[in-house]
C-alpha cells in the first residue's frame, strides 16, 4: 500500500501469487481510517500492510499497531517507513495460520483488525478470525463488493446465502461504502467495498452446535432453487423442520436466522 499518486508502488512490484492490490488513493484511505476511528489504547492489527498506506495513518491514531506481512520483500520498506515510531511490530506469516491470541496480553483485551484482503483468502480467513470472536472488538476489510454485498445481505435477498447468514450469527456486519477500482495500483477488475463487522456482545440467537448449523446451511443452499424439504433431506426431517417454524415447501433464501438456529438445536438435540 502507498499514499503517493505519482509513485504507487514505490518501486515493489504487486505479485499476483500474493493477490496484492496496492491502495494509494488518499481520499479513500482517508475515509477508511475516519471509519475505523482508531484510539491510543486500541489493540490494532493490520492484516497485509502492503506498502503502508493505511499503516501510517492508524500510527498517527494509535500507541502501538502489529501487523502481519507474508511478503518478505516488503518488511524492510515497511520498517524504514514506520519503525522509527516504536510503535509498529511486524510479524512476517501467513494470516490463514497466525494465531491471533498471541497478541493479546490478558483476557480483557479485544482486538481492532483492519485489513485491505486478498480476494482469495477473505472468506477462509473472516471464518477463521471469528474462531476467536471473543476477544475481537470489530474488523474493518477491504473485500470484493460482491462479497460484501453476500455478507451484508437480508433474509429474501438474492445475494442471501450461507456467508451472510454464518458471519451474522456471529457479528453485527455493515457495509460502509464502494471502492472502485482506480483507488488500486494494479487497479482489479471489479468494485471493492469496506465492510464492518462487529461480534455481538449477546448474541440474539445461539445454537448449541455452531458447526452443525454449517453444514445445515451448506447443505440447503447448495440446492438453493429447491425446496428446504429436498436440501435437507439427509439431515432433518420434516416433522424436525415444521417444530422448528420452516415450511419444507420454501426455499433456503426465505428463511430468517432465527430458523436456522432452531432447525440445528432440534436436529442437534436429537442426535
Amino acid at each position: 500500500m502507498s499514499t503517493k499518486r505519482n509513485k504507487p508502488t514505490e518501486g515493489h512490484q504487486a505479485r499476483k501469487r500474493f493477490g496484492q492490490n496496492f491502495l494509494h488513493d488518499p481520499h479513500v484511505i482517508d475515509n477508511i481510517v475516519s471509519s475505523i476511528a482508531p484510539q491510543a489504547d486500541d489493540r490494532m492489527v493490520e492484516i497485509g500492510p502492503g506498502l503502508g498506506a493505511l499503516t501510517g495513518q492508524i500510527l498517527n491514531n494509535t500507541n502501538q499497531l502489529q501487523v502481519i506481512e507474508l511478503d518478505r520483500d516488503l518488511i524492510p520498506r515497511l520498517m524504514a517507513k514506520f519503525g522509527g515510531s516504536g510503535k509498529l511490530t511486524i510479524h512476517q506469516a501467513d494470516a490463514l495460520t497466525f494465531d491471533y491470541t498471541q497478541l493479546l496480553s490478558d483476557d480483557s483485551e479485544q482486538l481492532r483488525i483492519v485489513g485491505n484482503l486478498p480476494y482469495n483468502i477473505s472468506t477462509p480467513l473472516i471464518f477463521k478470525l471469528l474462531e476467536h470472536e471473543q476477544c475481537i472488538q470489530d474488523m474493518h476489510f477491504m473485500l470484493q463488493k460482491e462479497v460484501v454485498d453476500r455478507l451484508s445481505a437480508s433474509v429474501g435477498d438474492k445475494a442471501y446465502g450461507r456467508l451472510g447468514i454464518m458471519v451474522q450469527y456471529y457479528c453485527q456486519v455493515e457495509a460502509l461504502f464502494i471502492v472502485g477500482p482506480g483507488a488500486f495500483n494494479p487497479p482489479p477488475k471489479v468494485d471493492s467495498a469496506i465492510v464492518r463487522l462487529s461480534p455481538h456482545k449477546k448474541k440474539p440467537f445461539t445454537t448449541t452446535n455452531p458447526k452443525l448449523m454449517g453444514k445445515i446451511v451448506t447443505s440447503a443452499f447448495t440446492m438453493r432453487r429447491k425446496t428446504i424439504r429436498n436440501g435437507l433431506k439427509n439431515i432433518a426431517t420434516i416433522e424436525q423442520m415444521e417444530a422448528a417454524g420452516i415450511d419444507p415447501g420454501q426455499r433456503p433464501e426465505t428463511i430468517p436466522m432465527e430458523h436456522w438456529v432452531a432447525i440445528t438445536n432440534l436436529v442437534d438435540s436429537q442426535l
